[in-house]
């Protein structure tokens, strides 16, 4: 307790900036996964997918990050063992930030794409078994997300493989491309529209206190559906389009009818993930923040410092910015060639399985679902259209996640006792 009373204020400074770093991490790794299909498949340029992503990003994480977020993060410690020693938590937390982050940055500079998620669960697991209890640990959660390596990239993968057949099918092995994606086209903006709109209100407006449940969810949800597939509608009827050209002229203009498609997913995945992930930097830090401004009482729940979120937010923008290119580069070009209808399907797929997950209670890893979708879509055009060599780093980039973000976790821990000991 005299730890926290006499260096309060430098732990905040430490948490904060390495709370910074960790949001710095998700931008490079995380972000750069909603940006990487639109870029792969040329729907956007670099450079507008970064513009749009720092804009809808933080967004999402400072409109509706969250007033109030869970001290301990996924409620995989259990608080009770921190009671007596209140400063093990803060070294911990920080610990924590500092060792996801560190990973992230490696990850990010290999061009890895890695679960933030899983980082951060990875280091707080680590600290928490090894410096204070085995027992302070929640291991069915850890289960669960272990559980969710293999679940959440097959349903997502599955998923795509359906939408991206179903548009092979209806539009593009008929007799004319362009007649029956003015048909069908607005049925997947219907549906991307209604699940969009779902990923918003499950994961993004809870943050900001309006709590649309249940039924009531499901009809803001078609009704939004509606909207788009009418605006759709609209726009694809004004196109036109020299009916009597060759074929492959057909299925040029039909590909950037879905690059229209795939720019608005791409916004709304956005927003959906920097209202979700930017917890998984502030939410240790708003942690930290509280245990030192309370003397050492830990809460249930962690109000947010205004100047929490905007760190967040920044922080997430920042990392993008900088090193987001690598893991775009992987994500759009690496596993296997996308144009804008495929990067559609991925990216509906992978909204789809944000809202099947959330509405399962699964534990769930962005990354993990947009790799399994971008999989999925190579997997319809058969197992030559994949870069088995990119997908088997990437598979031993998840699998090493927890373990090495809990081995870099304890040695930070362990450095801090010595520190303020």
């Amino acid at each position: 307790m005299e730890i926290l009373l006499n260096y309060g204020s430098t732990l905040v400074i430490m948490a904060a900036v390495v709370g910074f770093f960790m949001a710095w991490g998700i931008g490079a790794n995380d972000v750069a996964n909603a940006m990487g299909t639109s870029v792969g498949s040329k729907a956007l340029t670099i450079k507008q997918a970064i513009i749009i992503a720092m804009v809808f990003e933080f967004a999402g994480a400072y409109l509706a990050g969250g007033e109030v977020t869970s001290t301990i993060r996924k409620g995989i410690i259990d608080a009770s063992y921190f009671v007596d020693t209140p400063e093990l938590l803060v070294f911990g937390m920080i610990s924590a930030l500092f060792a996801a982050a560190t990973w992230l940055l490696i990850a990010s500079a290999l061009g890895w794409p890695v679960s933030t998620t899983h980082s951060i669960v990875g280091a707080i697991v680590g600290f928490a078994a090894m410096g204070v209890s085995v027992d302070a640990v929640t291991w069915s959660k850890v289960g669960g997300i272990v559980g969710s390596w293999i679940i959440t990239p097959l349903i997502s993968g599955v998923i795509a493989f359906i939408i991206f057949n179903s548009a092979q099918k209806l539009i593009f092995d008929t007799e004319k491309p362009l007649q029956q994606a003015k048909r069908w086209v607005p049925l997947y903006m219907f549906l991307a529209g209604f699940v969009l709109a779902l990923v918003t209100i499950k994961k993004g407006l809870k943050h900001l206190d309006l709590h649309i449940e249940g039924t009531e969810a499901y009809v803001y949800a078609v009704l939004t559906a509606i909207v788009v597939a009418a605006i759709g509608k609209v726009f694809i009827a004004k196109l036109k389009f020299d009916e009597n050209v060759a074929k492959e002229a057909h299925y040029v203009n039909v590909e950037k009818v879905f690059a229209i498609l795939m720019v608005v997913t791409a916004c709304c995945m956005a927003f959906a993930h920097g209202s979700n992930d930017v917890a998984n930097a502030i939410g240790p830090l708003a942690a930290v923040v509280s245990i030192v401004g309370n003397e050492g009482q830990i809460a249930a729940k962690a109000s947010l410092a205004w100047w929490i979120l905007p760190l967040g937010g920044f922080g997430i923008v920042a990392g993008l910015a900088i090193f987001g290119h690598k893991v775009i580069a992987t994500i759009g070009k690496g596993i296997t060639h996308l144009t804008p209808s495929r990067g559609f399907a991925a990216e509906l797929a992978a909204a789809c399985t944000v809202v099947i997950a959330s509405g399962a209670g699964l534990p769930i890893s962005t990354t993990q679902t947009l790799v399994g979708a971008v999989l999925g879509v190579g997997m319809a055009r058969g197992i030559a259209a994949i870069n088995l060599g990119v997908v088997r780093n990437i598979v031993v980039s998840w699998v090493i996640t927890l373990p090495v973000g809990a081995g870099l976790s304890i040695i930070f821990f362990w450095i801090m006792k010595s520190m303020f000991a």
